[in-house]
């Protein structure tokens, strides 16, 4: 069976992460490598990607902690780790729904000193 794994590098930190088998997780996974520019909204980091794919079926707005997901308006690939401006409490919660595609298997809260505008490279691992 195929390893969907990847690395994330965003400014000086470096997470690995895995794809699930989604439609747009495939799509993400053909897209790579690529590079962005970093975003901050609460405790989300999310960038604009070269990928389009429309709302999937288990698309949701909570998320759970070091959940990859993609968000179809803003054709952007989220890393979710605490709450957003979007949360009612601790939960992290997507601006509206979002296609979950993968996970940190790593420490994500090293990302809490990353602020916007850092470079972020997404390749294989």
């Amino acid at each position: 069976m195929e390893l969907r794994k990847i690395r994330l590098r965003i400014g000086a930190v470096e997470l690995k992460a895995e794809l699930n088998r989604s439609e747009t997780a495939s799509l993400i996974l053909d897209a790579l490598p690529i590079r962005a520019a970093a975003q901050r909204w609460g405790d989300e980091i999310y960038f604009e990607i070269p990928v389009r794919a429309e709302t999937e079926p288990d698309a949701r707005e909570v998320m759970e902690v070091g959940e990859l997901a993609y968000w179809p308006p803003g054709r952007a690939l989220c890393i979710f780790w605490g709450p957003t401006p979007a949360s009612s409490a601790d939960e992290p919660r997507a601006a509206s729904p979002v296609n979950p595609v993968g996970r940190v298997t790593g420490n994500v809260n090293r990302l809490t000193g990353i602020g916007s505008g850092g470079e972020v490279v997404i390749e294989r691992a």
